[in-house]
């Protein structure tokens, strides 16, 4: 499947023209965050644990819940970290789930940060951290006056800055991450605004994202689905976990990267 368009469910012939497209940002168009379920498991199990030794048991359900929970706000997943931590009493320290979450993005902001570094010192091209075919994709979609809007579950401030990085902010009409202190679902939020405020209606909306959160809220919403079940360490072919998961959410298509954007944009227009 590298490369191909994989239709799971036939689209209406006579659906309406669509006109706005939301993006998931991370593991869906870049690789800046890539590894960030290495930093997020070692944490959970370091807070639960505290100074004991992890059962295998204990691993395995960490594993499972942050392969689960991919793709909802980092707060979410904090608030299941903290009330683990109170639920087994292994760990006498307890904090909240903001210092969890604070803590986390430290972590993981200390190798965001050295990659954004080797991008302004010019050892890398920002290409070299987008999931392959994407900014030719904005372009064709940027290019037929389409409204792009990220929505991502990181904080906003970050993932403003990490468009911006990679060079791509002037394709997107808006970038909306998850606010400051707030646990309000950011993705949820622009499909909302889209559908009320600029009077979208179903099919008249796309999402495209890595995560069975987006996936499913555009399903519920009636839009056009594409999951992109993207390999974030070749940035390119499929990730068969992540393809099985958005078949679960209810993708009308998968694919594993962008280079096939002739094929989608024959499918979808």
């Amino acid at each position: 499947m590298n490369g191909k368009l994989e239709l799971l469910r036939e689209l209406p012939d006579n659906r309406p023209p669509i006109k706005a497209v939301i993006f998931d940002f991370d593991g869906t168009i870049s690789t800046l965050r890539q590894g960030w379920e290495e930093i997020m498991e070692p944490l959970m199990i370091e807070m639960i644990t505290g100074s004991q030794p992890a059962s295998e048991e204990l691993v395995k359900e960490v594993r499972d819940y942050i392969n689960e929970s991919t793709g909802i706000q980092t707060i979410y997943q904090m608030e299941w970290l903290e009330n683990e931590v109170r639920r087994r009493g292994l760990n006498p320290v307890v904090h909240d789930k903001w210092w969890y979450k604070d803590e986390y993005n430290r972590r993981l902001l200390d190798i965001v940060n050295t990659r954004i570094e080797r991008l302004g010192r010019k050892e890398l091209d920002p290409d070299d951290y987008l999931i392959k075919g994407s900014r030719e994709f904005l372009q064709v979609l940027h290019d037929m006056k389409l409204d792009l809007y990220v929505a991502s579950g990181t904080d906003e401030q970050d993932v403003v800055n990490e468009v911006r990085v990679l060079g791509l902010l002037d394709f997107f009409t808006k970038v909306a991450g998850a606010p400051e202190r707030r646990a309000d679902c950011s993705k949820e939020a622009v499909i909302r605004m889209l559908m009320e405020e600029k009077g979208l209606k179903g099919a008249e909306l796309m999402v495209i994202g890595d995560g069975k959160v987006e996936i499913r809220l555009g399903v519920e919403a009636g839009a056009i689905t594409l999951g992109l079940a993207s390999d974030e360490v070749k940035r390119e072919g499929v990730n068969p976990i992540k393809r099985e998961r958005l078949i679960k959410a209810g993708a009308n298509a998968i694919v594993g990267d962008f280079t096939c954007a002739s094929e989608i944009i024959s499918m979808l227009f």
